[in-house]
């Protein structure tokens, strides 16, 4: 019973505090109840303390639950420290939890009782979980106490090398405590942030960034080697990580990399393909004619490469350190890729916009085209503040020229009626501004102020009589009218600067206007006394100016004026009147200066500039404190201007630990002791293994030897990933691939030897293709077509001929080219599934008609066509970088897309990779390492080159599963030493095959595929590109499509469905009159179907 009712009593306690939070005490119920906000929660707080004494851990977690409640509303709770202290050692995990979140609030203000607890926190910190152990990290850095700086500097060591990335964040965010707490503790900080600067976790990467920049962001010797790393790790850091190490990494490339700006006209990208494949001696001499031509450093690349997808980033303050690290790193002709994101985010609340808009306001000053697509997302809003409206009108201003002034001018005569007069007045300079930097407008801008000067609003007359008087000093000889018309508004003007504009005017001008301004003397003369002062020291200008030019009419009025400025009572009014008699007035004790009163008064003025306020705010960098303030905020770190001569790159290299080169050593050997799964007949095995070691093009691979290389990888270096032309000899090697496939797919009933006889002959070609650099574009053609008669004869041959002539035949053309292991054998598989739907056929890669001819008729046996129409498919040219021979320690390699169907599997866009060996020594054992795929991708790898000789180059297939989207496949290119980072992505034209099919057929299909799944848009087609065979060569050379015979000159159709999910892609190329023509795509897959249209359009419309 006693238990019973000590449980009913606690639960009664926990629920008493509940029912009295805002209620009086009970003690005074007469007390209203407002006046229980006031009085102290004495009993609430007894019963809490009493929950936390209580032999119950439920009790206690309600009572913690319910303070940590308190805190998160703002309400103090500081007197219940000593209760929950000793709670600190508690057993219960989400009780102790609690407890640290806690103590976190109130550690530093309770220093002395937290102290109490400090070895409950040293202990702590050997918890197994990691957030106690986190927490105890925390709550021991908040403790402000010199005296326990060793034991924290120890806790943060240790933290350091916790086995939880969580942990060691933790440690990063002390390191800040302990450096503000004690700076002399500098050097062994330093120590620790090398350390977790090494960390490859993105947990931490963010918070050792921000405490670098806290303790040593001088060090720069720290980010050397973890430059790469950290551009690699940057988008999958947090969002707070990414703007730190952006800024950091912003800093860090202007002290080692040179200015891309210098000659941004003739930029050349980072590297040249010709370049590669020259001698040395070539080489040199090409380097001393283009010395001087910039070409930038692979990191510098990395950098910028790595940050763009960060554009796309929900976090505007991640945007905005992307947009300023492109102004201040990006040539100019790249920067404009930040300006679509930055109009973005002025969707966002007014807060945001109000930083973004001041840094577009400062961009757009130095470049113009930047922002001028956008020009309509600036227009002012009714519902905007003032803030927001004054900026948008400084972007408007700064982005006007002869194109689009008219258009601005007539929504600037909206704003000026504007209830905002603040906003008015803005408006109205701005127009100013227009008109001084454009001269075609100045008239209309200066009659269109003029008109406003019969405004009723008297700030708007203000404003424009300020304005005027600043554009008639530009052209006063052709504007005496207007200053007429000014002075006569000088009654109703009573603005001070308004009216002392007006009779700067007239004092300026006064021989223009000589029976005018003795008269504005006479009536402002009246009214001197009760003038501003602002006004008062321009009637006296106005009176010496006339004293000087119509010393007879105005002598006495002058005299009168400067008599009542003797006695005014403001000093300056008195200073400026006893210096002007002195000076027009002569007698015995005048000075030398009265001789040149005429030239000191009257002298020519410099017209003003009406220049932008944010002007001179880009010494500052952008997105900063101090470019928002424009001054010098505490802690900025200056940008350092670019370095004439870039520093050594080879600093950023990082060299593999001793412990990765010995398990990449074993697991070289594993995989060569290992052996291959035996997959083809004994015979074709015995062929393959008497061919010596070099190129290979292997498909079939097992898939337990792709799974062993994923380990012991490393992501200190990667690749680098720009596009470049290759030369024509890759053309004829995809094309005669490509034939290759066709002919051996044909004749299935003779493919045995006269494939292996094609196969050796081919590869020999393909050889002495590859290693002719000079070889051109007609070249390759005919090597294609001799390929594909080759290949032809021989199988005809075949059929005749013995087994043995053929197969030794075929070892003479492998003991000549030497390769590896070739899985051209796939093809003898009838992996052809029978479908309904339209299909793929794999053709030859040819232009020339005879060579379509020959091929007509060709089919694939068991497969079910809607039409049977050979489509052309081209072979791209193309060839994309994946690794730069800097990157990879001399090792290069190149990939282009060989739009070969069926290679690997039915889901799988086949990639050609050429590797190439720019050193004097061998390169063993490379094969793809770790890879890191979106969701769904899978790679099918190429077989490992175990040895490749210097100067050596080969070419491999791999095949890709992209899951229908163009995301990047990474994955690491790796040696018996080292590691790379690669990547792989594809055009949208990739992931097609090409299919055939009747034009009844596709109108059927495209009947299905209307609404929500056709997109279209109208383009100027250039003159060049309106007949038939240039748009089919081009649309075909773009994307992988086959081409469907059309009734109609002017309607072209082109058909092909998705690698992976066969969704039919339909493209529809109408001719329009003036030269413009509808481009028209029907699929399913929507967004494949909006990017192809986006690519196609440019291919039509440029020549």
């Amino acid at each position: 019973m006693s238990g019973n009712g000590h449980s009913y009593g606690e639960q009664a306690g926990e629920a008493a505090p509940e029912l009295a939070q805002e209620a009086a005490p009970t003690t005074a119920p007469s007390v209203p109840a407002a006046f229980g906000l006031f009085s102290s929660d004495t009993k609430k707080n007894e019963d809490l303390k009493q929950m936390l004494e209580s032999s119950k851990d439920s009790a206690k977690l309600d009572a913690m639950k319910r303070i940590v409640g308190m805190i998160a509303k703002g309400k103090n709770a500081s007197e219940l420290f000593p209760a929950v202290v000793k709670n600190v050692a508690s057993k219960n995990i989400e009780i102790k939890k609690l407890v640290y979140v806690y103590l976190m609030r109130y550690a530093e203000e309770q220093q002395d009782l937290a102290l109490l607890s400090i070895s409950t926190f040293q202990r702590a910190l050997k918890d197994p979980n990691q957030l106690i152990r986190a927490s105890a990290l925390r709550v021991l850095s908040s403790i402000r106490v010199p005296i326990i700086v060793p034991i924290m500097m120890l806790a943060i060591k240790e933290a350091s090398s916790d086995l939880s990335p969580y942990v060691r964040k933790n440690a990063a965010h002390a390191i800040q405590k302990l450096y503000s707490l004690d700076p002399e503790q500098k050097e062994m900080l330093i120590e620790v942030i090398e350390k977790l600067l090494k960390d490859r976790s993105t947990l931490v990467a963010g918070s050792v960034v921000m405490a670098f920049e806290e303790v040593c962001p001088d060090r720069i010797d720290l980010i050397h080697k973890n430059y790469r790393k950290l551009c690699n790790l940057l988008v999958d850091v947090e969002e707070w990580g990414q703007v730190v190490i952006i800024h950091m990494l912003t800093r860090y490339a202007r002290t080692q990399f040179v200015s891309p700006w210098k000659t941004d006209d003739d930029v050349v990208e980072e590297y040249n393909e010709n370049n590669f494949y020259e001698s040395d001696g070539e080489q040199k001499e090409k380097d001393r004619n283009v010395k001087k031509t910039y070409t930038m450093d692979p990191d510098h690349r990395l950098l910028l490469r790595n940050t763009k997808p960060l554009l796309q980033s929900r976090n505007a303050a991640v945007v905005m350190a992307v947009a300023q690290l492109y102004w201040h790193l990006a040539p100019k002709s790249e920067a404009g890729i930040v300006s679509k994101s930055l109009v973005r985010l002025l969707r966002s609340n007014r807060e945001v916009q109000y930083i973004v808009l001041q840094n577009i306001a400062t961009m757009s000053i130095q470049r113009k085209g930047m922002f001028e697509p956008y020009l309509k997302s600036f227009y002012v809003r009714s519902t905007d503040p003032t803030m927001i409206k004054t900026l948008k009108l400084e972007i408007l201003t700064n982005l006007a020229n002869e194109a689009n002034i008219s258009t601005l001018l007539r929504e600037f005569q909206t704003y000026v009626k504007s209830q905002d007069k603040q906003f008015a007045a803005a408006t109205i300079q701005a127009i100013g501004r227009c008109a001084t930097n454009i001269t075609e407008v100045t008239d209309t801008c200066l009659n269109g102020l003029v008109c406003l000067l019969s405004n009723r609003d008297e700030t708007v007359v203000a404003e424009s009589v300020v304005v005027i008087k600043k554009l008639l000093q530009t052209q006063p000889a052709h504007h005496g009218e207007i200053i007429k018309h000014m002075a006569k508004l000088l009654d109703n003007i009573t603005v001070p600067v308004a009216r002392a504009s007006i009779l700067w005017l007239i004092g300026e001008y006064c021989e223009r206007v000589p029976k005018i301004a003795p008269d504005v003397l006479r009536k402002t003369a009246k009214s001197f006394t009760n003038e501003d002062d602002l006004v008062k020291l321009q009637i006296l200008n106005l009176g010496a100016k006339l004293y000087l030019t119509n010393s007879k009419q105005t002598k006495l009025l002058t005299q009168y004026v400067l008599n009542l400025g003797k006695y005014d009572q403001s000093y300056d009014i008195r200073d400026r009147t006893r210096f002007i008699r002195q000076l027009i007035v002569p007698n015995e004790k005048s000075g030398a200066l009265s001789k040149y009163a005429k030239k000191i008064f009257l002298a020519q003025k410099p017209a003003p500039l009406l220049e932008s306020p944010f002007k001179d705010r880009d010494h500052f960098q952008l997105g900063t404190l101090s470019h928002t303030l424009n001054s010098r905020a505490t802690g900025y770190l200056e940008l350092s201007d670019w370095p004439d001569v870039a520093p050594d790159p080879a600093v950023r290299n990082v060299e593999v630990a001793e412990s990765a080169k010995e398990w990449t050593a074993i697991l070289g050997k594993t995989k060569k002791e290992k052996p291959t799964e035996k997959f083809y007949s004994e015979s074709e095995e015995e062929e393959d293994e008497s061919a010596s070691t070099g190129a290979t093009e292997s498909e079939s691979g097992s898939e337990s030897e792709k799974e062993d290389k994923e380990e012991g990888s490393s992501d200190e270096s990667s690749g680098s990933s720009s596009s470049s032309e290759e030369s024509s000899d890759s053309e004829s090697d995809s094309k005669e691939s490509t034939a290759k496939k066709t002919s051996g797919a044909v004749k299935e009933s003779n493919a045995g030897e006269s494939k292996k006889k094609a196969k050796g002959i081919s590869k020999n070609r393909n050889t002495s293709s590859s290693s002719d650099t000079e070889s051109s574009s007609s070249e390759g053609s005919s090597s294609d077509s001799k390929s594909v008669s080759d290949s032809r004869s021989d199988s005809d041959s075949g059929k005749s001929g013995s087994a043995t002539s053929s197969k030794k035949e075929e070892k003479t053309a492998q003991d000549r080219k030497t390769p590896s292991k070739q899985d051209v054998f796939l093809l003898d598989l009838d992996d052809f599934y029978p479908v309904t739907t339209p299909v793929a056929v794999p053709t030859a890669a040819v232009l020339s008609p005879s060579l379509t001819a020959d091929l007509e008729g060709l089919s694939l046996s068991g497969s079910s066509v809607i039409d049977q129409v050979t489509t052309q498919v081209f072979v791209p040219t193309k060839t994309h970088e994946m690794l730069h021979r800097m990157t990879g320690k001399g090792l290069s390699a190149h990939y282009h897309f060989s739009r070969q169907p069926d290679m690997f599997g039915d889901h799988m866009v086949p990639v050609q990779v050429t590797v190439t060996n720019t050193t004097d020594q061998k390169i063993e054992n490379i094969h793809i390492g770790e890879k890191k795929l979106p969701l769904g991708m899978r790679i099918h790898e190429f077989n490992p080159i175990e040895c490749l000789e210097p100067g050596g180059s080969v070419t491999v297939s791999m095949g890709i599963d992209f899951c229908d989207s163009t995301q990047t496949a990474s994955f690491q290119l790796c040696t018996k030493d080292d590691h790379f980072n690669v990547n792989i992505q594809p055009p949208v034209g990739e992931l097609l095959l090409p299919v055939t099919m009747s034009e009844k057929d596709f109108k059927k299909e495209q009947g299905m595929l209307t609404g929500m799944n056709e997109t279209s848009a109208t383009i100027a087609v250039a003159p060049q590109n309106s007949t038939s065979l240039v748009i089919i060569e081009k649309v075909v050379k773009a994307a992988n499509l086959g081409v469907v015979p059309s009734g109609q000159d002017n309607i072209h159709r082109f058909a092909a469905k998705t690698v992976h999910s066969g969704s039919l892609m339909l493209v529809t190329v109408e001719l329009k009159e003036s030269s413009t023509a509808q481009l028209i795509i029907n699929t399913e897959k929507t967004v494949i179907g909006s990017v192809l249209l986006r690519e196609l359009k440019p291919v039509l419309s440029q020549g």
